[in-house]
């Protein structure tokens, strides 16, 4: 791996009460736990020295907070294209509610009635990696735990009802996507990365 080829960080945010509950947390603005306040100020040990070209966060305040707290507030711009999946009439609900009611729903292949479709958050997800691609430069961004999946499916070139599943990611985890070789091979060189949040 060259050092020179660029590499996007992706922060998932801290803990926060429907984390732990494990309802959908889609535009629903929660503040992050006493806990994930503490992850979120190791997670910005985990990346202290690490300089960045752009940094970017969700302006949900789950995001934001863990932004600020990881020391990179100062420097953040807020995109609202990092914001969480829209789980429109799905949101607050845990997936085994929804489960209960459609035995054969999948988020990243049937979406959410009254919110986002794996289209729309694909498209997103696209503008995002768009951007990036732009950057000059290491980029660190902040955002929520299905956004990042379906981004890094898209970054990959996959669709996020194939890739998306797949990627799971704990709180103020530490992802990052980069390049093999060149600029026309990108891959995932870090993923889930909680080290400093169970030390």
């Amino acid at each position: 791996m060259s050092t020179a080829l660029p590499i996007v960080y992706l922060a998932r945010h801290g803990e926060t009460a429907w984390t732990l509950s494990g309802q959908h947390t889609g535009l629903t603005d929660l503040p992050l736990t006493r806990n994930g306040e503490r992850n979120a100020r190791r997670l910005g040990e985990r990346l202290k020295g690490q300089q960045f070209a752009k940094v970017l966060t969700s302006p949900l305040q789950r995001a934001a907070r863990t932004c600020e707290l990881a020391g990179f507030g100062d420097a953040a711009e807020t995109d609202p294209a990092l914001v969480e999946w829209n789980y429109g009439d799905y949101e607050g609900l845990r997936s085994a509610d929804i489960l209960a009611r459609r035995p054969e729903w999948d988020l990243f292949r049937d979406g959410c009635p009254g919110g986002e479709s794996a289209v729309d958050i694909a498209a997103r997800a696209d503008h995002v990696v768009e951007r990036l691609r732009a950057v000059s430069g290491d980029v660190l961004l902040f955002s929520s735990g299905h956004f990042l999946r379906v981004l890094a499916a898209r970054w990959l070139g996959l669709g996020p009802d194939s890739a998306g599943r797949h990627f799971v990611l704990s709180t103020a985890s530490l992802s990052a996507l980069s390049y093999e070789h060149k600029l026309s091979r990108p891959v995932i060189r870090l993923w889930n990365d909680d080290h400093h949040v169970r030390a």
